[in-house]
Parts: structure tokens; sequence; C-alpha cells
């Protein structure tokens, strides 16, 4: 019960500076998560620090405008198509997504492994795109998925050619432990990093998801500067360490590709 009160009196301090409607309606739209598909107007009343029936009025707005929809059986609201059509149209404006699908289909074509597009935001990773492979495995990274910087061959690759200054402030920072494989250890990191810039490629295994291999390498841009990262993940017991050398062959080609498109159009 404390934590619920706790939680009402964050929302009412926050307000006091931020108190307009667009201000409340993002707020609303950033409570959903993985965990929390679903929002009760009693659960935003108590977010906001607001009555009720005030937040019934916000929800009700925004299912007007189709950035919510009322659950089954009106349980509540989850995510509306509004935002998906942005979520669409966000992926379509950093332009890499139609160069890149081409690139990430013959990539899955030739190595038969699941094939990701993902850039990196401050000390967050975005899947931007996913192809599956012919046999479909279980990956955190779905599209529009946000995860940490330094867990799995495609975040490591973004944090291995970020600017120095950026890399430096993302590891002064405390990071999250997803597996026994994951590396939150700074000096650790810093040395993998290094390795990774040597050999021009990222290989992860279980850092992430517990048995995947990830083989990433860089996307560069017309100023020379690391814009994305292509990727293949694959079920790590399924490839045999002497096929890896292939693997990150085609992933780094497919990264090439895909730079040299991106200069052409200018990105």
């Amino acid at each position: 019960m404390s934590g619920t009160v706790n939680a009402a009196a964050e929302g009412t301090a926050g307000y006091r500076g931020r108190n307009s409607t667009a201000d409340r309606a993002l707020d609303i739209l950033l409570l959903f998560d993985d965990d929390r598909l679903v929002l009760s107007a009693q659960q935003v009343a108590e977010h906001l620090g607001v009555a009720r029936s005030t937040a019934y009025r916000y929800l009700q707005s925004l299912t007007t405008m189709s950035f919510l929809e009322e659950n089954d059986g009106g349980s509540g609201f989850r995510i509306g198509p509004r935002v998906l059509e942005l979520a669409r149209l966000a992926r379509k404006g950093i332009g890499l997504s139609d160069l890149a699908l081409p690139v990430m289909r013959d990539l899955v074509d030739t190595t038969g492994q699941a094939a990701l597009l993902t850039r990196r935001t401050g000390a967050s990773v975005v899947c931007l795109e996913r192809v599956e492979a012919p046999t479909a495995i279980r990956l955190s990274y779905e599209r529009g998925q946000i995860l940490p910087v330094n867990a799995g061959a495609a975040a490591l690759a973004l944090l291995a050619w970020a600017p120095a200054a950026e890399r430096d402030e993302i590891l002064s920072r405390p990071l999250a432990r997803f597996t026994e494989a994951t590396l939150t250890d700074p000096e650790a990191l810093r040395s993998r990093l290094a390795e990774i810039r040597a050999s021009g490629v990222a290989l992860g295994r279980g850092e992430l998801d517990p048995d995947v291999l990830g083989i990433a390498a860089p996307v560069r841009g017309s100023d020379g500067g690391v814009i994305a990262a292509v990727s293949i993940a694959a079920l790590a017991h399924r490839v045999p360490d002497d096929r890896v050398p292939a693997l990150s062959d085609a992933v780094r080609k497919a990264a090439d590709d895909l730079t040299h498109q991106a200069r052409l159009s200018g990105l």
C-alpha cells in the first residue's frame, strides 16, 4: 500500500511543473512495457496522482485518437493502432529499413539464421528490423524493442564504435546483468570492445539470451560514423565452432553492402 501512496505522491509533485494534458498523455503511454500491456484507470490515477474519473477521461481521449483501445472485455486499455503506425513511420524516417531489408533477407538465405538491424540511442539499443530464419528462435530483440547496450553482439558492436566520450560516459554507469555471461565490469568491457574493433565483428554467446550466438558488424554512414549494426542470431548449440568464421564473413559482407547503399543514399 505504501508503494501506491508514494507513487501517487511522486505523480502529484512531478506535475507541479509539468501539468499539461500533453504531458499526462505521454506519461500514460510510457507506462506500458513488457510486463504491463494493459492499463486500468485506477493504475493511471495512482501514477498521475489524480482522481480515477480524471484518469478515465485521459484514457478516453487517447482512445478517441486511436493511441489506445479498450482491452477485450473492458478490463482496461492497451496500445492502439495509431502508436503502431507511428512506430512504422519512425523506422521509415530513419531511412535504413528500406535499404536494409533486402540485404537482411539475403543474409538469412546465406546463413539460415535470423537477421537483425539495430541502432544505438544513448545507452540503449533499438531493434529497427528483424527478418526471421526458416526455423524461428525466441529472442529478446523484437522490432521496436529497446535494450541496454552492454549485452549481445549487436549492442556490443554499436558500443565498440561509439564516440570515445559517449562510450566512457556509458561505462561509468551501473550496467545490467542478464545472464552469467553478461559483462558488467567496465574494464572487462573496454578490453572486449577493443577486441571487437580490431576484428571488425562482434561475437556474443549467451550474454542476453541463454544459448544464443550472435554475430554483428557495424554499418557506416556517409560521414564514416557507425549508424547501425547488422547481426544474425542462432541457437549456439546448433552452430559448430568451425562454422563461425564463415558466418562472420557473411555478416561483415552484409554490413559492408548496407554501408555502401547508405552512403549512396546520403545517410
